[in-house]
């Protein structure tokens, strides 16, 4: 009986997939009551008397998955954003663990914890610079934070997408880019767990999908986190490069309104009423960055909407020469920065 080479990834991949509880302690909920309002009835919660009469509550969820025996984890910045909540790490209904956040990138919205326990099945990542378009690929997580080890199978339907996506504690707006798209089905509860090609290694973090849409969901590059990775393991952060100033990108929109000579860059402005945009005796103060200078470029990489001054300068290496062309008065000139670390 011929049987699907799924089978096979299925029982390679589900061990090493996880369930993410996000909890919280808050009021203890005694009871409810009906409070009318405006000509309707609104159900209420009668909260514990006293001030610490709290209990543990789960708040949120979702997947992740292991990537070495010792207990190293990946999943989605968003599902960890809370830094104010516990996290619990489920591996089986009877293996339940406490889980340490060791970092969170939110500019690439992924996030890596670490559990105490060894001999852990774990996931081989891959390359994703090499992924092709029409490529065969399943998405595992727990759907709805629900249904475990869900699968759902597709293609490789684009690459290099940029989107828009909301989420997290605060619903914030997050800029992603360089995205892989595929037809394989994403859901709110699997946001953290892998996207794997036909030979059981992850190609990618299951990120987000389109409402309203059928078969459009996208996933982040798994190289995006071997640099976050590796630093982890070695200094047990994320060491990121700091220049030390307050900008907006520029967009055709913007440049057109205020008249500005470029349609792209990161101009350097304060906030309303702000303090100075350039911090003193940062990176940026040194190099002799200005209020209303125009970033045009970070290393010869031209800063964009779609690659912004953020992605750029975390390819750069922390007290190394980084290069900027800026644009000032009307005028291209080089400045040269030693970034440091970011507090």
């Amino acid at each position: 009986m011929f049987k699907s080479p799924i089978v096979e990834i299925a029982k390679k991949v589900c061990p090493a997939v996880i369930t993410i509880i996000v909890s919280r302690d808050l009021p203890k909920v005694e009871d409810f009551y009906s409070f009318p309002f405006g000509g309707k009835e609104y159900i209420m919660p009668k909260l514990g008397a006293q001030k610490n009469d709290m209990e543990t509550t789960q708040i949120g969820g979702g997947s992740g998955f292991i990537i070495s025996q010792d207990g190293y984890i990946i999943t989605s910045c968003h599902v960890v954003a809370d830094t104010t909540a516990d996290y619990t790490v489920i591996i089986e209904p009877t293996k339940k663990f406490p889980a340490k956040v060791l970092s969170r990138n939110p500019i690439n919205d992924i996030a890596v914890l670490k559990i105490d326990t060894e001999k852990l099945p774990f996931l081989t990542l891959a390359n994703s610079d090499k992924i092709e378009i029409g490529e065969e690929v399943l998405a595992v997580g727990n759907a709805l934070g629900e249904f475990t080890d869900t699968l759902s199978a597709g293609i490789v339907s684009g690459l290099s997408r940029y989107i828009t996506a909301f989420g997290g504690i605060d619903n914030q707006a997050q800029n992603l880019r360089g995205l892989i798209q595929t037809d394989a089905a994403i859901n709110p509860g699997n946001s953290g767990g892998p996207l794997v090609n036909m030979h059981g290694q992850v190609i990618g973090i299951n990120t987000a999908t389109i409402m309203g849409a059928q078969n459009i969901g996208f996933a982040i590059p798994i190289n995006y986190i071997k640099k976050d990775l590796d630093e982890v393991k070695k200094y047990g952060k994320i060491v990121i490069p700091f220049l030390g100033i307050k900008y907006v990108l520029i967009s055709k929109e913007m440049a057109k309104a205020n008249k500005l000579p470029v349609e792209s860059g990161a101009i350097v402005v304060r906030e309303a009423l702000g303090e100075n945009p350039v911090i003193k005796d940062s990176s940026a103060d040194k190099a002799g960055i200005k209020e209303f200078d125009i970033l045009i470029s970070c290393n010869g990489e031209q800063i964009t909407l779609e690659n912004p001054l953020a992605q750029t300068l975390q390819k750069c290496e922390i007290g190394r020469e980084t290069v900027f062309e800026v644009l000032r008065n009307g005028e291209k000139i080089e400045l040269k920065a030693m970034l440091s670390e970011k507090e």
